[in-house]
């Protein structure tokens, strides 16, 4: 948005509040880019740019970031294969993420992998938000199973704090966002490279 208005400087001031690392071009675990809902990201860009209310910036990151994900959302590998694979074994398959549930599915739909989920939420759908249970367990009432029959995975601490919170009965961290295998492995039963890797996890 800063850039878009002409404003490189405070594009990358905003950036590095939120967590962007500039060197390493990541988001830091645990920070409000990599781990924040869209409403906290705005709080915390509101307050840097001196604004009173944070309402409209989230509404025009909104906007942004559901047509920047429409167009820019890029696969960690050849989902549709695995997710084909899974769900002919009759699991059921969730999205729960910290950006909108619309931005969720607008994400989804440009991974042509919306027909493969049962359950797509995001921090506004009122399930509350991570590392918090309740994407979980909305997500088991969904789908009519128990807490111990669901695997949980994600790429950040938020994910795998929630999973446990939930009493997952597996809880699995992924290396394809901003965590490293160091900081996961004592939050969560398995780590690995991407979601590709999964499969080899779940009993027949």
């Amino acid at each position: 948005m800063s850039r878009e208005a002409g404003r490189p400087e405070l594009a990358d001031r905003l950036l590095t509040v939120g967590g962007y690392d500039h060197a390493s071009e990541r988001c830091m675990p645990g920070l409000a880019l990599a781990s924040g809902t869209n409403l906290d990201i705005a709080h915390l860009w509101a307050t840097e740019c001196g604004l009173d209310d944070a309402l409209p910036l989230l509404a025009r990151m909104e906007e942004l970031f559901a047509r920047e994900a429409a167009a820019h959302a890029v696969p960690v590998g050849d989902l549709t294969p695995l997710f084909s694979r899974l769900t002919a074994r009759g699991l059921r398959l969730g999205i729960a993420t910290m950006d909108s549930e619309a931005l969720a599915h607008a994400s989804v739909s440009r991974l042509a992998i919306d027909g493969f989920l049962s359950f797509v939420c995001g921090y506004d759908s009122g399930f509350g938000v991570k590392p918090g249970p309740g994407m979980v367990t909305a997500f088991c009432e969904q789908v009519s199973l128990a807490p111990a029959e669901v695997l949980v995975v994600g790429d950040t601490l938020h994910d795998l704090h929630m999973g446990r919170a939930a009493g997952a009965g597996l809880v699995v961290g992924v290396l394809s966002g901003t965590g490293n295998r160091e900081l996961f492995e004592s939050h969560c039963d398995h780590v690995v490279e991407n979601v590709l890797a999964l499969e080899s996890l779940i009993p027949l």
